[in-house]
């Protein structure tokens, strides 16, 4: 079975919660690893229904918070935009570039401003424990 690791991770947090076992659950967690995007929960819930039509909306949102909570995702708020979901276990760290006219964003990785970031948070005498780095513009498309 493929994403047997995270499948446990989920398993092993609903334990612990004292909540069941549920085979929606696992579909929702099928779907939404499958999509290497950032993905609404109205875009999951519609790939989820292909494959178990009996699955709610709200299911969607309330598994989408257990993902959260357990570590498999983080949210995503980028402008006014619904709020997105991707992946965070197994994935390295990136930030977003937000194009304000069309609402697409890019990932992007830069050493020297994670760097940067790191410094500042030391002169300031912060311990790091993670960030978020969000940038918005306009993007090449929207340019031309």
């Amino acid at each position: 079975m493929a994403f047997e690791v995270e499948q446990k991770i989920l398993d092993d947090f609903v334990k612990n919660k004292g909540l069941k076992h549920s085979s929606q659950r696992k579909d929702i967690l099928m779907a939404f690893l499958r999509t290497e995007k950032h993905l609404t929960a109205e875009e999951l819930y519609s790939l989820v229904r292909k494959k178990n039509p009996a699955i709610g909306i709200a299911t969607v949102y309330r598994t989408l918070k257990l993902f959260c909570d357990c570590g498999l995702s983080r949210e995503l708020r980028l402008g006014s935009e619904a709020v997105r979901y991707e992946h965070l276990y197994g994935h390295e760290h990136h930030d977003h570039l937000v194009c304000l006219t069309c609402g697409d964003f890019i990932e992007v990785v830069d050493p020297e401003i994670e760097h940067l970031q790191e410094k500042l948070a030391r002169k300031e005498g912060f311990t790091l424990q993670g960030h978020k780095l969000i940038m918005y513009g306009i993007c090449q498309g929207c340019k031309e």
